[in-house]
């Protein structure tokens, strides 16, 4: 992926620009609800490349990558393969959006899940909705229902070679959890569970019930969508 380096008769540099111009003190000064997208990740790049300005050049990164949702999802590799964006950009991009991602654990810590289950769904669509490869999550609880924790313990397809049962026991004992919610997404956007997932659920239902950690759910994340087995009767 490259991005167009080809020099405007028109550039100058965010630095030669009008102070009140200049996104960082229009951010300063108005705040970061009066900057646009690119003016935003512009202020994350910090400066542009050779005959770009990190406004044009935040501007086409939104573009090709599709939007933020998808450019804030990339990962490093990626991110790092986009001639103009450099390690230390790439880095920035990545630091934003694992911080946007806390920010949403954080607000979903220690609420009850079956009382405020919205919060917890805000934090998982921000963490699963646009990955591109499946991530099996694990969300810890207490006797209340409160979220304790949450951790991606497996990676790639749900079934009984990815996932071992006796890991998210051993996981939940360290956490001193009573309770715990299954969830992985699906990369395609569907959100109906296969004969795997089905399997492994009643698997690590079973292997959980011998030392007393009640499954709570199993949440399927897809495209702003989800699956539960609780409300689908399947647990």
């Amino acid at each position: 992926m490259n991005l167009q380096t080809q020099t405007s008769p028109e550039f100058k540099s965010i630095r030669f620009w009008p102070e009140k111009e200049r996104p960082r003190e229009r951010l300063l000064e108005r705040g970061p609800g009066g900057l646009s997208e690119a003016e935003l990740v512009a202020i994350l790049l910090g400066h542009g490349t050779r005959g770009r300005d990190a406004v044009s050049l935040a501007r086409d990164l939104i573009a090709q990558f599709g939007g933020l949702r998808t450019l804030f999802s990339a990962g490093a590799s990626e991110l790092c393969r986009i001639r103009g964006l450099g390690k230390a950009k790439a880095a920035a991009i990545l630091a934003a959006a694992e911080l946007s991602r806390r920010a949403l654990l954080q607000n979903a810590l220690n609420k009850d899940v079956i009382r405020e289950p919205q919060s917890v769904l805000d934090y998982l669509y921000g963490s699963l909705r646009d990955r591109k490869i499946e991530i099996f999550k694990v969300l810890f609880l207490n006797k209340a229902n409160c979220m304790l924790t949450a951790l991606d313990l497996f990676q790639g397809t749900v079934d009984e070679a990815a996932v071992h049962p006796r890991e998210i026991v051993k996981a939940a004992l360290e956490h001193f959890a009573s309770a715990v919610i299954l969830v992985h997404n699906h990369p395609s956007g569907r959100i109906e569970p296969s004969p795997e997932d089905r399997k492994i659920t009643e698997k690590i239902a079973a292997a959980c019930e011998t030392v007393s950690i009640r499954v709570l759910d199993h949440i399927i994340i897809g495209d702003n969508r989800y699956f539960s087995f609780r409300e689908a009767g399947l647990l």
